[in-house]
Formats: C-alpha cells, sequence, structure tokens
C-alpha cells in the first residue's frame, strides 16, 4: 500500500508522538509498504530521515497541559494538498487530529481512506470541546479510528458519538533489549533514571527531587540520572543542597543513547501525576530489562499489568515515592522478580504484534468495511 502519515509535533522535538510516528513508518516500510510522513520540521535539516515530508518550522501551543509545537493556516494547507496530490496514497493515517496542526488540516482537505489515532486521554479540553460543532463534520470523515489506550477511547465516545478500536503503543523491544549500557553501569542498586520534560509539572520532576534526599539519607551510592528537555540552569540551582551532586544531568539524547540510559540504570522512575493516555518509557524501560517505580496512575497501571510489573505508589505524595524508591534499590531479588515480570508485560506491545493490528485497520478503512 502507499501509505501517508501525519504527525502534528515537530519532528525534531522528542516526544511520545513523534517516535510512535517513527517506529510505526520504519516497520511499514520493513514489510515493503511505501510510505511518507508530513510533519512540522525544518525543512533545510540533514538529519530528517529519507521518509519525513518537513512542512516548515511551528509554533507553541497549550495542548494537554503541555506546550505543543504545531503547524496550522492557509500555508500550511497548502502543504497539505501538495503532499496528498503527490502522494496519491490509498489510505492516510492521521495522530491526534483534535488541535490545531496539519494533522486536523489533513482530515479537512482529504476525501479518501482516513485513519487516526488518538493519543490524549484528557477530556476536559477546549480543542475536544469543538468535536460536537466546529470540528464535527470533518472529523466524521474519519473512517478508522484507533486509541491507544480505553482511557483514548473513553474520549473518542464521549466527544464523537463513535466508537474507536483499541491498538496500544509499540516499542522496539529489540533495540532496548540490545542496547550497551554506559560505562561503569548499572551500579546495581544505585542509579536512578528519568527521561523527559523535567520542568513540567505533570511529569512530576518536583516529586522526586522531594523525595530523593529521603532516599539518599542511608544509601550514600543513590545517583539520579536525569535525560529531557527543561531550562537546566534553573533546574540545578534549584536542587536541594544534599543531593544536588547525586543529579546528572544529560540534557536531550539520541534514541540510542535513552536506550543506553534505560540499560544503565538499575530503577526507571516515573513520578508523573496525570494527563497520560499510556506509558511509552515503561514500555522502553521493560524492554531495557530495567526495574520500574511509577505513580499509580491508570494508564501507568494497564501497561504495567495491574502493578505486576513495577512497583506503584500514590500520585504526588514524595513519601510513598521514597519509600517504593527504597524497596526496589534495596531488593535485587524485587528488581528481579519485576524484570521478569515486564519481560511478559512488554511482548504484546512489541511492534511485530501491533503492526498486524494496525495493517487490518488499514484494509479495512480501504475497503469501506466497518472498523471494530
Amino acid at each position: 500500500m502507499r501509505i501517508g502519515i501525519v504527525c502534528p509535533y515537530s519532528w525534531d522535538i522528542p516526544g511520545g508522538v513523534q517516535a510512535h510516528v517513527r517506529d510505526l513508518a520504519e516497520k511499514l516500510l520493513a514489510l515493503g509498504h511505501t510510505v511518507s510522513v508530513l510533519a512540522p520540521g525544518d525543512e533545510d535539516s540533514a538529519d530528517l530521515p529519507s521518509y519525513v515530508v518537513a512542512a516548515g518550522k511551528a509554533v507553541p501551543i497549550p495542548y494537554n497541559g503541555s506546550v505543543a509545537r504545531l503547524q496550522f493556516g492557509v500555508v500550511s494547507a497548502a502543504r497539505v494538498r501538495r503532499w496528498l496530490r503527490d502522494g496519491d496514497f490509498d489510505v492516510v493515517h492521521v495522530h491526534e487530529p483534535a488541535p490545531p496542526s496539519l494533522s486536523l488540516l489533513t482530515c479537512m482537505i482529504h476525501d479518501g481512506p482516513l485513519v487516526a489515532t488518538f493519543h490524549v486521554a484528557t477530556a476536559r479540553s477546549r480543542f475536544l470541546s469543538m468535536f460536537d460543532s466546529v470540528l464535527q463534520p470533518f472529523l466524521e470523515k474519519i473512517t478508522g479510528r484507533i486509541a491507544v489506550s480505553p482511557a483514548a477511547r473513553k474520549v473518542i465516545v464521549e466527544h464523537l458519538g463513535g466508537d474507536a478500536v483499541v491498538i496500544p503503543n509499540g516499542v522496539a523491544v529489540s533495540h532496548f533489549r540490545d542496547a550497551q549500557p554506559f560505562d561503569g553501569f548499572p551500579r546495581r542498586g544505585g542509579t536512578i533514571g528519568f527521561i523527559g520534560r523535567y520542568d513540567e509539572p505533570r511529569k512530576g520532576m518536583d516529586v522526586l527531587i522531594e523525595a530523593l534526599p529521603v532516599v539518599a539519607a542511608t544509601r550514600p551510592q543513590v545517583r539520579l540520572m536525569v535525560a529531557g528537555r527543561g531550562d537546566a540552569e534553573d533546574f540545578l540551582d534549584g536542587l536541594p543542597a544534599g543531593v544536588a551532586h547525586r543529579v546528572q544531568l544529560l540534557g536531550q539524547v539520541t534514541e540510542e543513547d535513552k536506550a543506553r540510559l534505560l540499560r544503565s540504570v538499575d530503577v526507571y522512575c516515573a513520578p508523573n501525576t496525570g494527563q497520560e493516555s499510556f506509558g511509552v518509557i515503561l514500555l522502553e524501560a521493560m524492554a531495557a530489562r530495567t526495574a520500574i517505580v511509577a505513580s499509580d496512575i491508570q494508564a501507568f497501571r494497564r501497561v504495567l499489568a495491574g502493578g505486576a510489573a513495577g512497583r506503584q505508589f500514590s500520585p504526588g505524595d514524595p513519601a510513598a515515592l521514597a519509600d517504593a524508591l527504597g524497596a526496589v534499590l534495596d531488593d535485587a531479588a524485587l528488581r528481579a522478580e519485576l524484570i521478569a515480570a515486564g519481560d511478559v508485560a512488554v511482548a504484546p506491545f512489541d511492534w511485530d504484534v501491533i503492526i498486524g493490528d494496525v495493517v487490518r485497520v488499514y484494509e479495512l478503512t480501504v475497503s469501506g468495511a466497518p472498523v471494530r
């Protein structure tokens, strides 16, 4: 098939949706399909994969408790039309069509078979509230609806009045499992990892930093490795004096180094406070065979097999997080138990499994059959 995929967020800024689109495109290409991805990005960038068509720079827009870099407007619409014309696709797959973006523009312009994946599980959104009015006629053109989780599916049902098939985010298990740790790691019970935008409140870094002095008080070997975007100077200046020397800030890392980081740490910590529809980073940590401590939110609970594949704690509670981290750091047998459960939990999310479900949605959409 000739498949067009639209990523609404800037390709050059790491994020869960971008990673999902990248892995999906590369898996489809490996299966012999022809794939083109349209995404905001610098047209002069030498780092773009050959299958990505850059639609130009995006602008920051508040969305889902964060700031997303999106693209919208007359110029963007012209680029969408040209991409659709040149691609002559059998099916077009847009991601996150609710906010003003290339995905929404594609829904407005494209008249052929159309699939959409909904990633966000936040019902209270001014964009989602428009579903019943301005956006409804365009989103009704979507005949293949995919939700990455039951929570995301609930949003579709409530706002679109239709249903969606749940196909979770995938992970390239072998990529993480085969990665080599950084030199000198892991330290066996001494290193905590965090990956994400550390100055974004819903990612929970402030909870982790408040818990760290408690964890470190009786564990002189404990270190925290942080990878991701944020204001490094403000972050480092705001660290408690007693733990500042224990924190290593790596900045934004490549996909290769992210896998190496996950293989290097003894425990991966996800202290998110909410507004998560899934938990791709947890899949990646399980694929890397790393024990997990994560907040007990619905999306994480599902990924962690109801808590069997990770130690969970009450969201936003530094004391509960400190207890959970201490228990996992101190007990090698517990870490081994969580890792073994993670091996089982991550297996159904391997792209080798997920891709068949996505292609089936494409086939049903092209044929005009209902997607269930």
